[in-house]
C-alpha cells in the first residue's frame, strides 16, 4: 500500500510542477516568450556558426511555438492531475485495478518526457543550437526536467510486488 501512495505523490509533485509552469508561463508571458525567441533567432550563438539558415526571425512564429509549448505544458498538467484522481480512487483496489490506473498518468509523464527530450533538447538544443548559447541555453535544465520524469514513470510502472 505505501508503494501506492508514493507514486500517487510523485505523480501528483509533477502534476504540481506542470501547474507552476503553466501557471508562470500564462501569468508572465513575456519572460519565456524572450527565451523562446532568442533560440528560435539563434541570436547568442557561435560566431560564423553555419547553422543559421536555421533561424527563424518571425515574431507570428515565434509566438506560435510559445503557445504550442504552453498547450503542451497544460494538457500534461491536466493528464497528470486526472492520472491522480484515477490513481487515488483505485488505491484500495485490486492489482489490476490500480495496475489499470496507471494508464493516465503514464500518458502525463510520456508527454512530459516528450516536451523535454523532443522541444527542448532536440529542437532547441540541437536544431537551434541552444547549446551555444551562455544566455538562452535550456539544455541543463531540459535534461533535469526528462530525468525527474523519467524515474517517476519508472517508478509509476513498477508493478507490485517487485522491489525497487
Amino acid at each position: 500500500m505505501m508503494l501506492r501512495w508514493a507514486k500517487i505523490a510523485l505523480v501528483a509533485a509533477i502534476g504540481f510542477e506542470y501547474t507552476l509552469v503553466a501557471f508562470d508561463n500564462l501569468t508572465d508571458y513575456d519572460s519565456n516568450y524572450q527565451f523562446v525567441r532568442h533560440v528560435l533567432m539563434m541570436d547568442s550563438t557561435f560566431a560564423g556558426n553555419h547553422g543559421m539558415w536555421r533561424a527563424i526571425d518571425s515574431p507570428a512564429i515565434h509566438t506560435l511555438f510559445y503557445l504550442s509549448i504552453i498547450a503542451w505544458e497544460s494538457a500534461t498538467c491536466l493528464l497528470l492531475w486526472w492520472g491522480v484522481a484515477r490513481l487515488m480512487r483505485a488505491v484500495r483496489g485490486t492489482s489490476r485495478e490500480f495496475e489499470s490506473a496507471k494508464s493516465v498518468a503514464c500518458a502525463g509523464l510520456t508527454l512530459s518526457l516528450l516536451l523535454w527530450l523532443v522541444a527542448f533538447m532536440t529542437v532547441g538544443g540541437e536544431w537551434f543550437m541552444m547549446w551555444q548559447s551562455q544566455a538562452w541555453n535550456g539544455e541543463t535544465a531540459a535534461a533535469r526536467e526528462f530525468v525527474v520524469a523519467g524515474i517517476v514513470f519508472l517508478i509509476l510502472q513498477q508493478r507490485e510486488g517487485e522491489s525497487l
